[in-house]
């Protein structure tokens, strides 16, 4: 059985940070494209970072560019977000995914499996 766990999340103030962690486990962790997306209260969900098998190729979406970091670590199934500069634009719902196969990086509906999600809430 396939599982995504996230955790890390809470109620920062706006520049604060924090670091998002997702563990996965009844996959071949390595094989697997790892991205985090993030849904808002009553937004569609939006693509944040990505991170290829091997951590070569990285993509962010312009709005976390300088400010967010995506690392993985294999040896423990496990892809980080690390958050700086936080937000109250950044206050959502984030979500772990993972694609075997993908075309299209930023697309939600490319990724295979998800977590459950972590709320990321961010006062002004």
């Amino acid at each position: 059985q396939v599982q995504l766990v996230e955790s890390g999340g809470g109620l920062v103030q706006a520049g604060d940070s924090l670091r998002l962690s997702c563990a996965a486990s009844g996959l071949p962790f390595s094989s697997y494209v790892m991205g985090w997306f993030r849904q808002g209260p009553g937004k569609e969900r939006e693509f944040v970072a990505a991170i290829s098998w091997s951590g070569s190729r990285i993509w962010y979406a312009d709005s976390v560019k300088g400010r967010f970091t995506i690392s993985r670590d294999n040896a423990k199934n496990t892809v980080y977000l690390q958050m700086n500069s936080l937000k109250p634009e950044d206050t959502a719902v984030y979500y772990c995914g993972a694609a075997r196969n993908i075309r299209a990086i930023m697309r939600a509906y490319e990724y295979d499996y998800w977590g459950q999600g972590t709320q990321v809430t961010v006062s002004s």
